[in-house]
């Protein structure tokens, strides 16, 4: 038998809302046998839009019976039957949250009649429960009402049931079936169609914007992994709502959809990415000339439009490196701005000034030993190709690193003779490059030296 529910809450999310009105229409298959309906105090006032929107105000619930008084006869009815409901995995959501806070553990087979209705009334305009109900000619009373929601939602049904020639309700029961876990909007033949490789996916709305991208080993089984569970948040509850059809771009490696999926983030910025957003170098060394004109070399702050010679994710590891060159070329501290002092001290002896800061130093000299300082900082970082497995056996993967920056990466034949970078310049794409990404490919190029090619021109 099914238990076709309606609930009528206080807002979008389980964990921070509460129920107003609930209703459960127990049908057999032919005969409706059961009726339940009861509003309900949530604990909390009911918002004044969602008020305008079902009418519930807070005077009506204010008599009305706590979820925990109904919570035992709510339990039993579901918990004996299969859960139905239009966006089944809303509902099924919020009672199994509230069940739970009430002691009560909600354990049942569900059915959507939103997935449902696409795949048995294919073509229609809408499947939001008032349009479907125009287009099939199901008299919808006492809209957005628990009680009036569920006896057209089970109408609804019955018209499912009568019409299953190709018998999707019994595929959509089948414990094996991932339909019940999709979001109420995405197609499950998207979803089918996902390889099990490496790559890197796509979450887009009903007008095809991205508004999530992911990287993945196995693309099939990470896209699943969002819909299992049963979490609680608005965020992902308005997330699965919103999620209309998924794409891929298969990669060779993990690393190069890590890669991809940092870049396209930044190209895309979709809506529900946030880790990799934040991610940014915040500091950066910069070279300028002075009035006197000597080379100043300056940590600074990385300002939009900025050009850093070097990028660091804190100021430490910026001072490190500088502390470095100061030692090794004999630079001046207070024209690097490490020390605050007018001029450096003449008997400093662990970083020698040779008097710059005090005009004893001509500038052409102390900006070669600049000049030098900073080719040597550029030749240290490493220049090599990375070379693994492709998307087929009859090639490999190629990331290509130029002087600590990732130069671009792409797919070569496995027979593509890989001596210089000129051969493989053409297969390879473009990609912005920064502090993440290179941390992640010189990493990865430690961990496995076996596939790096270095000192390639």
């Amino acid at each position: 038998m099914y238990a076709i529910v309606d609930i009528e809450t206080t807002g979008g999310h389980a964990s921070a809302n509460g129920i107003t009105d609930i209703a459960i229409v127990v049908y057999d298959g032919t005969t409706i046998v059961k009726r339940f309906h009861s509003l309900v105090n949530p604990g909390v006032p009911i918002p004044y839009f969602i008020q305008s929107l079902t009418g519930i105000s807070n005077e009506m619930v204010r008599e009305a019976p706590a979820f925990q008084e109904i919570a035992k006869e709510v339990h039993d009815i579901l918990s004996a039957n299969i859960f139905v409901a239009h966006n089944v995995n809303f509902d099924y959501s919020f009672l199994k949250y509230h069940l739970s806070s009430a002691g009560y553990d909600l354990q049942c087979k569900k059915l959507c009649t939103v997935r449902l209705g696409r795949k048995i009334f294919p073509g229609l305009p809408s499947y939001s429960l008032g349009k479907l109900c125009h287009s099939l000619q199901i008299p919808a009373t006492n809209r957005h009402r628990a009680a009036g929601d569920a006896e057209a939602t089970a109408i609804l049904f019955s018209m499912l049931l009568n019409n299953d020639s190709d018998g999707h309700i019994g595929s959509f029961l089948n414990r094996r079936s991932s339909e019940q876990q999709l979001p109420p909007n995405l197609n499950r033949e998207d979803v089918e169609k996902l390889p099990k490789s490496p790559g890197v996916y796509y979450f887009h709305d009903s007008k095809g914007k991205v508004i999530y991208v992911g990287k993945a080993v196995n693309l099939k089984k990470r896209v699943l992994s969002h819909f299992t569970g049963n979490k609680f948040g608005r965020q992902r509850q308005e997330f699965l709502r919103n999620i209309f059809s998924v794409s891929h771009r298969v990669c060779g490696t993990e690393l190069m959809a890590l890669i991809l999926e940092a870049a396209e983030i930044k190209r895309l910025w979709p809506a529900n990415n946030k880790a990799m957003k934040r991610f940014e170098a915040t500091f950066g060394l910069y070279a300028y000339e002075d009035q006197l004109g000597y080379t100043r070399l300056v940590l600074d702050k990385k300002r939009r439009g900025s050009a850093p010679l070097y990028s660091f994710n804190s100021i430490s590891e910026g001072y490190s490196l500088l502390q470095k060159l100061i030692r090794q070329f004999e630079l001046c501290p207070h024209l690097c701005f490490v020390s605050r002092k007018g001029v450096c001290m003449e008997e400093h002896t662990e970083q020698i000034c040779k008097g710059a800061c005090r005009g004893a130093e001509c500038a052409s000299n102390y900006n070669l030993r600049v000049n030098e300082a900073l080719l040597e900082m550029k030749a240290s970082l490493p220049s090599f190709l990375l070379v693994d497995s492709g998307r087929t056996g009859d090639e490999l993967s190629v990331i290509r690193m130029n002087a600590g920056r990732l130069d671009g990466m792409g797919y070569v034949s496995g027979d593509l003779e890989l001596s210089d970078t000129a051969s493989i310049a053409p297969f390879l794409e473009l990609y912005p490059s920064n502090d993440y990404i290179r941390n992640i490919i010189m990493d990865y190029a430690s961990k496995h030296p076996e596939r790096v090619k270095p000192g390639l021109n």
